[in-house]
């Protein structure tokens, strides 16, 4: 994923969840409560890609769904 984002010259921020309590937890936020994630949820994954666009105003599980966008 994020070769595709900088190959299309998008701008982003890349957060490795497991590098510190604060990124799991803003993550497990997302997923334990945006409507976006119901799907994931009752499957039982993860939902990990994830991308978040202004602040959970968009999120986007996958590249097919990401080059609808560009």
């Amino acid at each position: 994923m994020k070769e595709f984002l900088s190959q299309n010259n998008v701008e982003f921020t890349y957060v490795e969840i497991t590098e510190s309590m604060g990124s799991l937890r803003a993550f497990l936020q997302y997923r334990d409560n945006h409507a976006a994630f119901a799907d994931v949820r009752q499957s039982g994954r993860v939902g990990l890609p994830c991308i978040v666009i202004n602040d959970g105003e968009k999120l986007i599980f996958g590249q097919p769904e990401l080059s609808e966008l560009l």
